[in-house]
C-alpha cells in the first residue's frame, strides 16, 4: 500500500487517465519541430489554417456587430420618420385650434372655451412628448433656417432683423425643421448715421 503511495507522490498524473492525456498532447504539440519532416510541415500548415480561420471569424464577428449597428440606426432613423409625417399632418389641426381660441373671448363662451384648452393642451402635450417644439420667433433676431418672412415693417421701436410679429407658428422635431415661422421683421427706415445718434 505504501510503495503504490510513494509511486502516485513520484507520478501525479497517473492517478487519472483524463489529466494525462491533454498533458501528453501538449507535449506532442511543443515537440513538433523534433518529428519527422513531413509530420512537422503538415503540423505547420493546420497551425496557419487554424490562424487564418480565427482571423475570418474575427472578421465576421466585426461585420456581423457593425451591420446589427447599421440596421438599428436605419430603424431608429425609419420610425422618426413615420412620426415626423404623422406630426406634419396635424400642424394645420394646431393652428386651427390656436385661430378658434384667439377669435372667441365671448364670456357667453367660457365653458366652451375650456373644453377647447383642455383637448388643444393634451394635442400639444402629446406631439411635444414624440419631440415637437416650437419656434420661438417673436422678440428673436430673423434666422432664415427657422422664419420665414412674409412682411416687413418699418419702425423705430425696434432694432433692424427683429421679428415683430408671428403670422403662422415654426416648429421643429428632434432638431429637424419641419415648418419655418412666418414672421413680420422689423427694417428702420431712417439712415444708418441718424439711428447710431
Amino acid at each position: 500500500m505504501s510503495s503504490q503511495k510513494h509511486s502516485d507522490k513520484e507520478n501525479p498524473s497517473s492517478g487519472s487517465a483524463f489529466g494525462s492525456a491533454p498533458a501528453a498532447a501538449d507535449r506532442e504539440l511543443q515537440q513538433g519541430p523534433e518529428c519527422d519532416p513531413a509530420t512537422a510541415d503538415q503540423l505547420e500548415k493546420l497551425r496557419a489554417e487554424k490562424q487564418e480561420l480565427m482571423d475570418t471569424l474575427v472578421r465576421r464577428q466585426a461585420d456581423f456587430e457593425n451591420y446589427r449597428k447599421r440596421v438599428e440606426k436605419e430603424r431608429q432613423q425609419e420610425h422618426h420618420r413615420g412620426i415626423e409625417g404623422l406630426i406634419e399632418s396635424l400642424l394645420p389641426v394646431l393652428d386651427a385650434f390656436e385661430r378658434a381660441l384667439a377669435v372667441q373671448d365671448d364670456p357667453g363662451y367660457a365653458e366652451y372655451r375650456k373644453g377647447f384648452e383642455l383637448i388643444y393642451r393634451q394635442l400639444w402635450e402629446a406631439l411635444a412628448k414624440r419631440g415637437l417644439e416650437r419656434i420661438e420667433s417673436t422678440g428673436k433676431e430673423f434666422n432664415p433656417h427657422f422664419h420665414h418672412a412674409i412682411e416687413r415693417v418699418e419702425t423705430t421701436e425696434h432694432a433692424d432683423g427683429i421679428v415683430v410679429g408671428e403670422l403662422q407658428p415654426g416648429y421643429v422635431f428632434h432638431g429637424r425643421v419641419l415648418r419655418p415661422a412666418m414672421v413680420r421683421v422689423a427694417t428702420n427706415a431712417a439712415p444708418a448715421g441718424k439711428r447710431e445718434n
